[in-house]
């Protein structure tokens, strides 16, 4: 069974096996969560990511979709890229951020991964609304059936915090 574990703090600073970058679709980098990793990470991430483009994402890594890279300079072994969907002022589709932490648990599988440090994915500039980010959260790690046997969401900030503690019960 999957332990869920809260962290306050900075993603980029855990020692698991794999870390998730809430990450543009462009796989080169960005703000927030995105680019603090790429900025810790160091130049192997992106030229890991560059290769991804090249390779089999020509177009970018589709939304819901996620994706694995070496963890440069990370204390983890991967990086495990995933595009979450952007808010808009008419609502969200849950599924899609849902996807998010499927796809990468299922990317975790592959790998063999058995820590995996997740961020509230979508809730910086892609403005999800927190609380139910992390409602979608939760209960999909909680649903999804995988070998990993922790999963850790690493929350910035007291107000993310919160909201993923109110949804552990």
């Amino acid at each position: 069974m999957t332990t869920i574990t809260l962290v306050q703090g900075d993603i980029t600073r855990q020692s698991a096996d794999a870390i998730v970058n809430a990450a543009n679709s462009s796989l080169l980098g960005g703000g927030g969560v995105d680019g603090a990793i790429h900025r810790r990470g160091g130049p192997a991430i992106l030229a890991a990511c560059r290769d991804l483009r090249a390779s089999h994402y020509g177009k970018g890594l589709p939304t819901g979709q996620a994706v694995a890279t070496t963890a440069g300079e990370l204390d983890a072994q991967w990086v495990i890229h995933t595009v979450g969907p952007v808010y808009q002022a008419s609502g969200g589709d849950p599924a899609l951020l849902a996807s998010c932490y499927r796809e990468s648990l299922r990317v975790a599988d592959e790998l063999g991964a058995r820590t995996v440090a997740f961020p509230a994915i979508s809730t910086g500039v892609y403005r999800w609304p927190m609380d139910d980010a992390a409602r979608v959260a939760v209960e999909t790690v909680r649903n999804t059936p995988t070998a990993v046997d922790e999963v850790r969401f690493v929350l910035f900030d007291d107000r993310a915090y919160e909201a993923f503690a109110r949804q552990l019960g």
